[in-house]
C-alpha cells in the first residue's frame, strides 16, 4: 500500500477511538448481579471489549449456562442505555487526526460491534459526528467481528476496495476481521492486547496510538 492508492481509514471503536472500559464494566457486573452471578474484575471485564455480549458472557462466565446469554445481553443493553455514552471517553487526539486525515483526502469510516446510535451518541457529544462518512455498528450486520461483514459494507459504502483501504484495531478480533476481509491492518496499543499477539498477523505497523496515525500515512 502506498499513500497514492489509500481511498479509506476505517477504525474499530472501542480502545481505538475511545475508552468505555469504565462503561463496559458497570453493564457487565449490572447484568451479572441481576442473575445472581459473581461479579468480574474491572481487567476481567476489559479484556472482553470488542467482543460480542454473546461472546463477553460465555468468556467471563464459561461455567454458566450458555442458555444464559440472552438474559446477559437483554440485561447488559438495559443497563447500557443508561449510561454507556456517558461512561465513553473519545481519545484527546481523536479530532485533530481525523482532520488529518481528511485533509489528505481521505474517506474515514467505523466498524464496531458496539451499537451505532451509541457511538453517534458520543461523537455527536463530541462535535465529531462529521467526521465520519459511515458508521457500522452491531446493529447494522447479522454477522459480527470478526466476521468481515461489516467492514464489507463499509468499503462498499465509502465505495473503495480492500486494497485501497486500511483498517485500524486494538485487539486480535480486529486483527483477524482484517485478514478475512483482506484488508491491510494497522495496530494501535491503546488497548489490553499486548503486541505480541499481533505477530501472526503482519500489520503494516503496530503504533501506540491514533494520534500517530498521520505521520506513519
Amino acid at each position: 500500500m502506498t499513500t497514492t492508492t489509500l481511498k479509506a481509514v476505517i477504525f474499530d471503536f472501542d480502545y481505538t477511538l475511545a475508552d468505555s472500559s469504565q462503561g463496559a464494566l458497570e453493564c457487565i457486573n449490572f447484568a451479572l448481579a441481576k442473575m445472581g452471578l459473581d461479579l468480574v474484575s474491572a481487567e476481567a471485564a476489559c479484556r472482553t471489549i470488542g467482543m460480542s455480549l454473546n461472546e463477553t458472557f460465555l468468556t467471563l462466565a464459561e461455567h454458566h449456562d450458555a442458555r444464559r446469554c440472552n438474559e446477559f445481553y437483554r440485561l447488559f443493553i438495559q443497563r447500557a442505555e443508561q449510561v454507556m455514552a456517558n461512561l465513553t471517553v473519545l481519545y484527546e487526539s481523536v479530532p485533530a487526526m481525523i482532520a488529518a486525515l481528511h485533509e489528505r483526502g481521505l474517506r474515514t469510516g467505523i466498524v464496531s460491534t458496539k451499537y451505532r446510535r451509541r457511538i453517534n451518541e458520543v461523537l455527536e457529544r463530541e462535535a465529531l459526528l462529521h467526521g465520519f462518512h459511515i458508521v457500522i455498528g452491531g446493529e447494522d450486520v447479522s454477522e459480527h467481528k470478526p466476521h468481515p461483514q461489516g467492514l464489507f459494507v463499509a468499503m462498499k459504502q465509502l465505495q473503495c476496495s480492500p486494497a485501497s483501504a486500511l483498517y485500524v484495531g486494538d485487539s486480535v478480533v480486529d486483527a483477524e476481521l482484517a485478514k478475512r476481509a483482506g484488508v491491510p491492518l494497522l495496530v494501535v496499543l491503546s488497548g489490553v492486547t499486548p503486541r505480541g499477539d499481533f505477530d501472526n498477523y503482519e500489520p503494516l505497523g503496530i503504533l501506540e496510538n491514533v494520534s500517530e496515525l498521520p505521520e506513519f500515512l
